[in-house]
């Protein structure tokens, strides 16, 4: 399983980590034409599509080691530990990334002015607007520990590996016929 959980992971982190290093370059470009929201969009539909390997690979484990029986447990044990490779992955590519290159740097200063403008969009009191971008300025401040940034990263893929992982349990499921 072991051979398995890292053939798929490494194949669904390096989709993933491919599609965001070209969206990220693409939308801190100088002049760039993507916006923010466009870039979250490509992100999580960028994640879902390369964590369909948890499917895949749950399914190959099923098929080729187990004979075609495997619990929820099993399916679970392996889609989850098929999605931590693919989530580590994908942080250590951002982690390298947002530190070699000079635009990365910059999507602090740009995702602080993207949060402010819809910020004052919202209709909030001015008050309650410097508050929060008080608050974003210090988690940015914050962000820029590499510790937090890869935690951070990891929060926004892992979430989507466990959705797809538990679906995919769901799915492919099969217990033999004596009900084991």
């Amino acid at each position: 399983m072991q051979k398995l959980v890292l053939t798929y992971g490494a194949i669904a982190g390096l989709i993933v980590t491919t599609i965001m290093l070209v969206s990220s370059s693409i939308l801190m470009a100088e002049g760039a034409e993507m916006s923010m929201q466009t870039g979250e969009i490509v992100g999580y539909v960028s994640m879902i599509i390369s964590l369909s390997m948890i499917y895949f690979g749950v399914r190959s484990y099923r098929d080729k080691h187990l004979g075609g029986v495997i619990s929820f447990g099993q399916a679970f044990k392996t889609g989850i530990l098929i999605a931590l490779v693919a989530s580590v992955i994908y942080s250590a590519g951002w982690l390298i990334f947002f530190n070699l290159s000079d635009a990365a740097q910059q999507f602090p200063e740009k995702y602080l002015a993207y949060m402010s403008e819809q910020l004052q969009e919202s209709g909030k009191t001015q008050a309650e607007i410097d508050a929060q971008i008080e608050g974003y300025q210090q988690n940015m401040e914050t962000y820029k520990n590499p510790v937090v940034m890869f935690g951070v990263s990891l929060m926004e893929i892992f979430p989507v590996g466990l959705f797809i992982t538990l679906l995919s349990a769901v799915l492919l499921k099969k217990i033999n016929n004596s009900g084991e």
